[in-house]
Order: C-alpha cells, then sequence, then structure tokens
C-alpha cells in the first residue's frame, strides 16, 4: 500500500461523525432518494399503462387482420388445389382423346392404303 494512502485512510477513520457538518442525516438522505426513485416509478408505470391501452387495440386489430388473411390464404390454398386436380384430369382426357386419335388415324391410314377392287 502506498504511504501517503495510510495518511488519508487514518485521517478518515479518525474523524468522528460528531464533527460532520449539519444537514439531513444520512437516513434522511436515503429516505429522500427513494422516495424520488418511487416518484419516477410510479410515473413510468402509468406511463407504460397508458401505452398498453392505447395500443391494445391497435394489436387486436392487427390480430382479427392476421386471422381473416390466414382465412382467406386457406380457401386460396384449396382453390389452389382443386385446380391442381382438374388440370390433372384435362391432362389425363387430353391423353386418352391423342391416343384414340392416333389409333382411328391408323385405321385410317389402313383403309386408305388398302387397293379399292
Amino acid at each position: 500500500m502506498e504511504p501517503w494512502l495510510g495518511v488519508i485512510i487514518y485521517d478518515v477513520s479518525e474523524e468522528t461523525t460528531e464533527n460532520m457538518p449539519d444537514g439531513p442525516s444520512f437516513e434522511e438522505r436515503v429516505l429522500t432518494r427513494l422516495d424520488a426513485i418511487n416518484g419516477r416509478l410510479r410515473s413510468l408505470e402509468s406511463q407504460a399503462e397508458r401505452r398498453a391501452v392505447e395500443t391494445k387495440p391497435i394489436w387486436e386489430r392487427a390480430l382479427a387482420e392476421i386471422l381473416e388473411v390466414k382465412e382467406h390464404l386457406g380457401a386460396l390454398e384449396q382453390a389452389s388445389n382443386q385446380m391442381v386436380r382438374k388440370i390433372d384430369v384435362l391432362a389425363k382426357d387430353m391423353l386418352t382423346m391423342r391416343a384414340d386419335q392416333t389409333g382411328l388415324e391408323y385405321r385410317l391410314d389402313k383403309l386408305q392404303s388398302k387397293p379399292m377392287s
């Protein structure tokens, strides 16, 4: 420890509280500070409550709109799935029709290639 530090500590520790300047006691100062902190805390709590009340309708509306969009999205998904099934059926029908047409064209070519007697 530095020698000068020991002198400061010695001087401070030897001073009695009676020699302290007049003014509010330590307890009074602490209580005053706690009261000030408590007042600020109450103010912050009331601001938070007020903001919660102000923003609650906004969040409720947003949630309702999100749910509505979710419902519409579900309906669109169902419609999309139905369209996919219809396109699949149409493709199968088209393939069957083309196969039939190919068969008819083959038969027609066969008939046309027969010599006429």
